[in-house]
């Protein structure tokens, strides 16, 4: 059984509030899970000791047992140091989008246009 730890999502429309459970992977985000690790309340202030409240003793048994944290709880996980900093890396996130290629691509071709008469000027 692959295991996940991760957020399920409470609260009202815009008001959101997670528990940080222990799940099997193929139950639904907010559906069956296991184990309620903790929570997270992303409306509270950054410095805020209530924002993130977790048992790191049942993480760590998680995590021992085979569990796998999502994105964001790993993120979690380093604030805390139970887990090593990962390197990320989002390489698509810093490439132009298709409409920015192409008008880069027109400019250069302009640019060559009028490049290429000055180019002959100076050569004869």
């Amino acid at each position: 059984m692959a295991m996940k730890i991760r957020l399920a999502r409470g609260g009202s429309k815009k008001r959101p509030h997670y528990a940080i459970v222990a799940s099997d992977s193929r139950m639904p985000r907010d559906g069956r899970f296991i184990e309620k690790l903790g929570t997270y309340n992303p409306l509270l202030p950054k410095d805020s000791e209530e924002r993130i409240k977790m048992n790191l003793e049942r993480v760590q048994y998680w995590l021992g047992q085979g569990a796998q944290p999502t994105d964001r709880v790993a993120r979690f996980l380093e604030a805390a140091g139970v887990k090593e900093k990962a390197e990320r890396k989002n390489l698509k996130k810093g490439e132009p989008g298709k409409a920015a290629k192409e008008r880069a691509e027109k400019r250069a071709a302009r640019e060559a246009a009028a490049n290429a008469p000055a180019e002959e000027a100076a050569s004869e």
